[in-house]
């Protein structure tokens, strides 16, 4: 009799445990056989259980409670990576799990042209999705950014690399900035020992660039660009140069005046303040970093635009004053055709 009663409470046990497996099976299959994928962000902080539950509720598992058993088995609950994902229902609650665990985030491409302000890729940035505008430009005009990425400057203007980006949104601002910076500090790396050997510092590198590469858009002239403002530097000349003085001014309305130029307290203002502005006034790109250890050979001293993109370079005063009177003077007084 009793061995009768324990082979039936074995029976009954191997029913339940037979029952219950069938059960974890169909509960960690896919929730349907098709289906396009769908968006599903996982918020900074957020546990495994609360990821489960959402995954439940948005169709793409069949039972929170087992995969957060197949979380709580893989000690995946610190492995999840918070950010936003693309997810079809044809995965298994594993699948998912491991999707996560890889952090396969969604990405969105996003493309900072050079000479671009850090105002104006904080715009870019907070157009995609990718910042909040506000707390990103908290961050990157912040002296604690520039010591905490290791860059030289007041800030990080500068130093926001120009380039086309993929992320993902969820990301720390501080995260965004770090990937901007790292992409400047691969380009840094290639001009950084012929800066060394001119005994020029990262600083007034990328300041310079920074000048070059809001003085003209014509790749050919950049390094003449830069061969004139180190002909100037070196014989103790002021800059002189528009971008630097717009850049210093609050709230500027697009038209210069000879109040700006005259204005001493707006320490970006190259026409009466000698050397370089305190920082950079955007974000160079290679090619102007490397017009700045690499210009052009020659004498050049002035330039001026010949309203076409491209600019007329001269030796001397007398020459440039000529070009000034021809390019800028007698084509305001020209008549209208």
């Amino acid at each position: 009799m009793i061995r009768a009663i324990v082979l039936a409470v074995l029976g009954l046990g191997l029913l339940s445990a037979a029952a219950g497996a069938y059960w974890l099976h169909q509960a960690s299959l896919p929730p349907a056989e098709s289906g396009e994928a769908r968006a599903f962000e996982i918020p900074s902080g957020a546990s495994l259980s609360q990821i489960a539950r959402s995954l439940e509720r948005e169709g793409l598992v069949r039972d929170a409670r087992v995969f957060e058993w197949i979380g709580r088995l893989e000690e995946a609950g610190t492995k999840l990576r918070a950010g936003e994902y693309l997810i079809p229902p044809t995965l298994s609650a594993s699948q998912v799990l491991e999707r996560l665990v890889r952090g396969e985030v969604r990405t969105y491409e996003v493309v900072i042209p050079p000479g671009l302000r850090a105002l104006e890729i904080a715009d870019r940035l907070s157009q995609a999705e990718l910042v909040d505008r506000e707390a990103f430009l908290a961050h990157v005009t912040s002296a604690e950014a520039a010591r905490t990425h290791g860059v030289e400057g007041p800030n990080l203007e500068g130093y926001l690399y120009p380039d086309t980006y993929r992320l993902a949104r969820g990301l720390e601002t501080e995260e965004v900035a770090r990937v901007l910076v790292d992409h400047f500090e691969a380009a840094w790396a290639e001009v950084s020992e012929r800066a060394e050997q001119q005994g020029l510092s990262m600083l007034e590198v990328v300041t310079l660039a920074s000048i070059v590469e809001k003085e003209t858009a014509a790749p050919e002239e950049r390094p003449l660009i830069a061969a004139v403002f180190r002909n100037r530097m070196q014989r103790g000349m002021r800059l002189e140069t528009d971008p630097t003085v717009i850049y210093g001014i609050a709230d500027f309305d697009g038209n210069l005046r000879r109040v700006h130029l005259e204005d001493r307290s707006n320490p970006y203002n190259t026409y009466a303040i000698p050397g370089l502005p305190p920082g950079p006034i955007a974000s160079p790109g290679r090619e102007a970093l490397e017009a700045v250890v690499a210009p052009a050979e020659t004498d050049y001293l002035f330039f001026v635009s010949r309203n076409d993109g491209t600019h007329k370079f001269s030796v001397t005063y007398a020459e440039h004053a000529a070009a000034v009177d021809e390019y800028q003077r007698r084509r305001r007084t020209r008549s209208p055709r």
